[in-house]
C-alpha cells in the first residue's frame, strides 16, 4: 500500500510538472473575435513555416472564408430584394401608364360633338322616297315659258 501511493504521488508531480496542452481557438471563436482572428493571421503571416500546419492559423483562414460567405450571402438577399423593389415600382408605373391610355381610349357619348351621319340620311331619303305617294308630272307654267322665251 506505501507503495502504490508512492506511486500515485509521484504520477501527480509528473502531470503537475508537464506543459500544458496547448488550446487552440476554433472556427466559431474566430469568426467572433476580430482581434483574436487578426492576431493569429498576423502571426501565420509573420512565419511561412507554421501558416500550412498550425491549427490556428488554419481555424482562421476558415473562418475568413466563411465570414466572406455569410456576408456574400447577405448582399445577395439585399440584392434581391432591391431588385424585387424596382420591379414592383416599374410594374406600378406599367399599370398606371396602361389605365391613363385605356381612360383617353374610352369615348364619352355626351361630350361628342353632332355630326350628321351621311349614311343614315341617305337611308332616310331612300326610305321616304320609296313611301311616298308617285307624282304627276306638273306641266311648264305659261309665263315662266313667256319670261324665259324673251330672255
Amino acid at each position: 500500500m506505501g507503495v502504490s501511493l508512492a506511486l500515485a504521488c509521484a504520477m501527480m508531480g509528473i502531470g503537475a510538472c508537464s506543459r500544458p496542452r496547448a488550446t487552440h481557438a476554433s472556427v466559431e471563436d474566430l469568426m467572433e473575435d476580430r482581434v483574436m482572428r487578426d492576431g493569429i493571421l498576423m502571426k501565420c503571416s509573420r512565419d511561412p513555416g507554421i501558416r500550412d500546419s498550425d491549427l490556428d492559423c488554419l481555424n482562421a483562414r476558415v473562418a475568413i472564408e466563411r465570414i466572406a460567405a455569410e456576408k456574400e450571402s447577405a448582399d445577395a438577399a439585399q440584392r434581391e430584394a432591391q431588385f424585387e423593389r424596382r420591379r414592383e415600382q416599374l410594374r406600378l408605373a406599367q399599370d398606371a401608364q396602361r389605365q391613363a391610355e385605356e381612360a383617353a381610349k374610352k369615348v364619352d357619348p355626351y361630350s361628342l360633338p353632332v355630326v350628321p351621319d351621311p349614311a343614315a340620311d341617305a337611308a332616310a331619303a331612300a326610305d321616304s322616297t320609296a313611301s311616298a305617294p308617285p307624282q304627276t308630272p306638273v306641266a311648264p307654267d305659261p309665263i315662266d315659258r313667256g319670261i324665259a322665251a324673251n330672255h
